[in-house]
């Protein structure tokens, strides 16, 4: 049974500075995955790329089966999977296949495909890709439903009576979510076919200003459909820093910060983050980066779950190496101890219990100072004199 309140985990691109060794880079995003588990947290989305440099994970699926066997409880999934570059019939049956090796701990991400280096090298153009994710959402969902089979034709893909030959150890089937950045087509995707929702947009600034309006045409579309968007499946995607100070969360990711969105960004990818998509800057004053100690990251995600006049079902954290790998590590320990039981409603018994006993000491704990006293006396000794005020007083360790 799912705990309450809001979901955490991370989106793993992952991004790793081109220099860095790569196969040690791996093991690391594995590792946190692994420390995350035990931690607490609830989700780790792992993202496909095949280009640029950085984001080195080109299999999420792979990534996803060795995750899995190094972690027990945290649920994993593709962050996301880029349906345009795989037959559908295939995406359908690797995931089944890791919803029953992690007994239910899969989740498949969908996405049309960020990367359009990654298309193009495909032969794939940048103007077909969202309808190609759509054809590709039809066959899925009509596959994983297991109920006759499916045939159907497109310009890119052909299904002739396809059926999966296992039907998913999750039921009705595994979360299935959608990745929406800056335009309305993820969201509408996903009200289409009553999916889940990761809002990567609400990372950029101004991104979490449009949250409410997209969820409201998402909700339109789903209605046409005869679907419901579901909001426990609405993930919200975002910067964030935890350290002990505020002023110690900035010094820890200043400098790699700027490193990350000026060498990937800017110079590899052509975007000016310096004048849009600056996190250290536009992102802290918008609220979609959250940098400092575990009361004021509070309170930013006190603000962001506010826009969606109405609630959300988990925040994701994009994973970075803004901090060195210590203070990284020490962050997410932060925000687990922290932060996270302030929004998953485990501190409400703990402080109810606390506040009983103080309130109700003298008439729980009176009984026990004299029974103390009695023990001495009916002995033959008198009560010593380190225990007379603590006993006077009511405050001994019993």
């Amino acid at each position: 049974m799912a705990h309450r309140g809001l979901r955490f985990g991370i989106f793993l691109a992952p991004f790793h500075r081109v220099g860095d060794n790569p196969t040690l880079a791996l093991g690391r995003d594995l590792e946190l995955i692994s420390w995350l588990d035990n931690l607490g947290y609830d989700e780790a989305w792992i993202g496909e790329h095949h280009s640029a440099g950085w984001e080195i994970i080109a299999s999420p699926e792979i990534f996803i089966a060795a995750a899995a066997e190094r972690t027990r409880h945290i649920m994993l999934g593709s962050g996301v999977t880029s349906l345009p570059y795989h037959h559908p019939l295939l995406v359908a049956q690797r995931f089944v296949q890791l919803d029953h090796m992690t007994r239910g701990r899969v989740m498949l991400g969908a996405g049309p495909g960020a990367l359009v280096s990654d298309a193009y090298m495909m032969g794939i153009r940048a103007e077909d890709q969202r309808r190609m994710m759509d054809e590709s959402l039809d066959a899925i969902t009509r596959l994983l439903a297991c109920e006759e089979p499916v045939t159907m034709k497109t310009d890119w893909f052909e299904l002739k009576e396809a059926r999966l030959h296992l039907a998913p150890y999750s039921d009705p089937r595994f979360q299935i979510a959608v990745a929406s950045a800056t335009t309305p087509s993820g969201v509408l995707a996903a009200g289409k076919y009553g999916l889940g929702l990761l809002s990567l947009g609400a990372g950029l600034p101004g991104g979490n200003a449009k949250l409410a309006e997209h969820w409201r045409l998402g909700e339109a579309e789903a209605a046409k459909h005869g679907k419901t968007l579901p909001r426990d499946g609405w993930r919200l995607v975002v910067n964030m820093h935890c350290a002990e100070e505020d002023e110690r969360a900035f010094r820890d990711v200043a400098r790699g910060e700027r490193v990350e969105t000026l060498s990937y960004f800017s110079e590899t990818l052509g975007r000016p983050p310096m004048r849009s998509e600056d996190p250290l800057g536009d992102g802290l004053k918008a609220g979609t980066t959250l940098v400092g100690s575990p009361d004021t990251i509070i309170r930013g995600i006190e603000r962001l779950v506010e826009y969606t006049e109405g609630g959300c079902g988990g925040v994701l954290f994009r994973a970075h190496e803004w901090a060195n790998r210590e203070d990284t590590l020490r962050s997410y320990e932060l925000f687990a101890r922290w932060v996270m039981p302030r929004f998953q409603g485990s501190l409400t018994m703990p402080a109810q219990s606390r506040e009983w006993c103080s309130e109700n000491r003298t008439g729980i704990f009176g009984p026990s100072m004299n029974a103390l006293r009695k023990a001495f006396t009916d002995a033959g000794q008198e009560v010593p004199d380190h225990m007379r005020m603590r006993l006077h007083t009511g405050k001994v360790d019993l």
